[in-house]
């Protein structure tokens, strides 16, 4: 719509977006917007207030400014030959007792299919309708069929059925994770009697693929509002499937969802524990072998680093025989947030579980050497503190080897 050789004039554009207003609305405080730039404001601020007269919002209802979209749209008519498209008339938002009826229906069984169609073409829309429906009650009724149908699933798994037939938790858990639930939202979910948590473990075992990707999206959210008790109380089962979904790189938009979740879970209770036996040690160090992207990347140290602050992440790793390796090779190659976890992780071993084998094997894959690299760049302070450390600790293996580069060995801590 934008055209050069028009002015638009200034009241036809939302004081957020600075467009040309599509669906005007006024709020409260008497200040016309449009209706798509004020709910995306109200749903991300915090206190509500009017962008222009910066006075709290009271009343949450957006009014239709009917003369303003009129004069809009004549305006776009007599301009229409320098290239101005009219402005359609925008549909009337869907309301609270619409989405109240089409759950009320949804819970006959012939209509459930047709209902779960028409929530996910509500779930679409703009912010005002995802906030509907869940003022409606549709998180309690998405839950409930996920709770139901997640059971049918994990039965016909056991039976030997196909598991990519669609069924409506597979629907339902599209739905609930494209409304971008609030706090409050999420927080009713995760505090359901670790049900509906039950569910999400059963879908990420034995549904299609899709759905395994929502439900780590969708725990992801939920975790981030949950109480630390309903974190510390999670399943051994449970960080097994989260850990076979960053095993099978459903997509990286799954994998970096499934790691954020995996490092805000291992620091409360015996989690690191309970990631470490689901092998995830294994899964993220084979991981880091292909990975060529540097927030993948930093995300997966950052993990590591977490598992290694116990043995047994630290065994698993020194188990695996590229674990070293590939930990020392993203030193420096990826970003500085990159080389720090690297060099925390080496340090870790070298603090709890050198042997002198190690610290020749660490010789000999060019560890040394680089963490004398590391002294000579910049890449800051605590990372340089940290290296220095580890080069101490194995000064007696390590000071006269050949294999430190005789132009770094001035730099090697006495």
């Amino acid at each position: 719509m934008e055209n050069n050789e028009v002015e638009v004039p200034p009241f036809f554009l939302c004081p957020i977006s600075l467009e040309i207003m599509r669906d005007p609305v006024t709020v409260s405080t008497g200040i016309t917007y449009d209706r798509e730039s004020i709910e995306t404001w109200l749903a991300s601020s915090k206190n509500s207030l009017c962008p222009v007269t910066k006075q709290p919002i009271s009343d949450m209802d957006l009014t239709p400014n009917h003369t303003l979209r009129r004069l809009l749209q004549s305006w776009c008519t007599l301009n229409s030959s320098h290239g101005i498209e009219r402005i359609p008339t925008p549909k009337a938002p869907v309301s609270k007792a619409q989405i109240t009826e089409i759950l009320r229906d949804a819970n006959k069984p012939q209509l459930q299919q047709k209902c779960l169609r028409r929530l996910r073409s509500i779930a679409s829309h703009n912010t005002s309708a995802k906030r509907c429906m869940e003022a409606a009650g549709a998180i309690e009724f998405l839950a409930s069929v996920i709770n139901t149908t997640s059971q049918d699933q994990a039965s016909a798994s056991e039976d030997g059925s196909l598991l990519d037939i669609k069924s409506p938790s597979d629907d339902a858990l599209c739905i609930l994770y494209h409304l971008q639930l609030s706090a409050p939202g999420l927080k009713s979910l995760v505090a359901k009697d670790g049900e509906f948590i039950k569910s999400l473990t059963r879908i990420m075992q034995c549904g299609p693929y899709e759905s395994r990707a929502y439900a780590v999206l969708l725990l992801k959210s939920m975790f981030e509002v949950a109480e630390p008790m309903q974190i510390i109380t999670l399943r051994q089962e449970f960080f097994t499937e989260v850990a076979q979904v960053l095993h099978d790189q459903i997509s990286q938009q799954a994998t970096k969802a499934t790691l954020k979740l995996l490092i805000n879970l291992c620091p409360w209770g015996r989690n690191r524990i309970k990631a470490v036996e689901s092998g995830a040690v294994s899964i993220l160090v084979e991981l880091l072998l292909g990975c060529s992207d540097r927030r993948t990347s930093e995300l997966i140290l950052m993990l590591l680093e977490m598992l290694c602050q116990c043995a047994e992440g630290r065994a698993e790793l020194l188990r695996h025989g590229a674990g070293i390796a590939v930990v020392s090779k993203r030193i420096l190659r990826v970003s500085q947030v990159a080389s720090e976890r690297a060099v925390r992780i080496l340090l870790s071993v070298s603090k709890f579980s050198a042997t002198t084998s190690l610290a020749q094997e660490m010789l000999q894959l060019g560890v040394a050497a680089k963490l004398c690299l590391v002294l000579q760049v910049d890449c800051g302070r605590k990372t340089k503190e940290k290296a220095i450390e580890i080069l101490k600790l194995h000064a007696r293996v390590w000071k006269h080897s050949p294999c430190i580069p005789s132009n770094l060995l001035s730099s090697y801590p006495s």
